[in-house]
């Protein structure tokens, strides 16, 4: 079963007489072919049910890596129809999530609402130099607008100070938000800024807090995920953590490198031609 969180829409108010408490759950279950949504608002009313038949495969061989990947969009300039050429991109090759920035994100939450691609948003990005506060207020709001994992920046100032207390409260923070409400974390460790020490330092601190992935990079400082850092970042979470490999991967081949050294997840503007192959 899949859940969003989602504010109100109007398909979703055409037959409802109840009184609107002001948030919806969308419950979607899946079997033999068909896909059943549901509709229900904060005292368990439910608002809407409707049927649909799920989406069709992607072509052979193709699924299994559509489905590590995070389809991203997080240029300053990004416009609604690139926002929604990315949305239709995901759909059509059942990507694991769009992740873009949180001012898209109930944008995208509408766009994809019925499938199983989820909508991933950034959080303290992409520097991290902000307080833990700012960093779980903007998650909760993402969340709100319909996110369903979060991939925050941790203070890699702090954490290269040892200043361990504030990376550690800066993630736990988010963490607790986020699995208050059924989201997933990513902890951005930014591993081109890190030595190997700090590295692993990062990924321990990650896994306390709980969080369920640690991931390499932003995009948007000197370098992006390399073997060698997803192989270790594994190493020191153990299996029950994932691992999403981001920046740089730009082709089926660098997608297959990173998933045989331990990612789970690939974070990438170019999903399409990966999976074209």
């Amino acid at each position: 079963m899949y859940q969003e969180n989602f504010d109100e829409s109007e398909d979703a108010f055409a037959n409802y007489e109840g009184e609107y408490s002001g948030k919806l759950e969308i419950v979607v279950d899946e079997a033999e072919g068909y896909r059943v949504i549901t509709t229900y608002d904060a005292t368990g009313y439910v608002v809407d049910a409707r049927v649909c038949s799920a989406e069709d495969e992607p072509a052979d061989g193709k699924r299994d890596l559509a489905q590590y990947i995070d389809h991203t969009l997080l240029k300053a300039d990004a416009t609604p129809d690139q926002l929604l050429n990315l949305c239709t991109e995901a759909r059509t090759h059942q990507f694991a999530s769009v992740c873009v920035n949180s001012c898209w994100v109930r944008f995208c939450a509408e766009l994809l609402r019925g499938t199983h691609v989820k909508v991933c948003t950034v959080v303290g990005f992409p520097l991290g130099a902000m307080v833990p506060e700012a960093k779980t207020f903007e998650a909760e709001c993402a969340i709100e607008n319909g996110a369903s994992e979060i991939d925050m920046v941790i203070n890699i100032g702090a954490l290269k100070a040892r200043d361990l207390r504030l990376v550690a409260k800066d993630i736990h923070l988010v963490v607790e938000t986020a699995h208050e409400h059924g989201a997933v974390v990513k902890v951005i460790i930014e591993t081109c800024l890190l030595s190997e020490e700090e590295k692993i330092i990062a990924c321990l601190l990650a896994k306390s807090a709980g969080a369920d992935f640690v991931k390499t990079s932003t995009g948007f400082s000197t370098g992006g995920a390399t073997e060698a850092d997803v192989a270790l970042m594994r190493r020191v979470v153990g299996e029950e953590m994932g691992v999403k490999a981001s920046a740089g991967i730009r082709s089926r081949e660098d997608a297959e490198k990173m998933i045989a050294a331990g990612a789970s997840r690939i974070g990438t503007s170019s999903g399409v031609k990966i999976v074209a192959g």
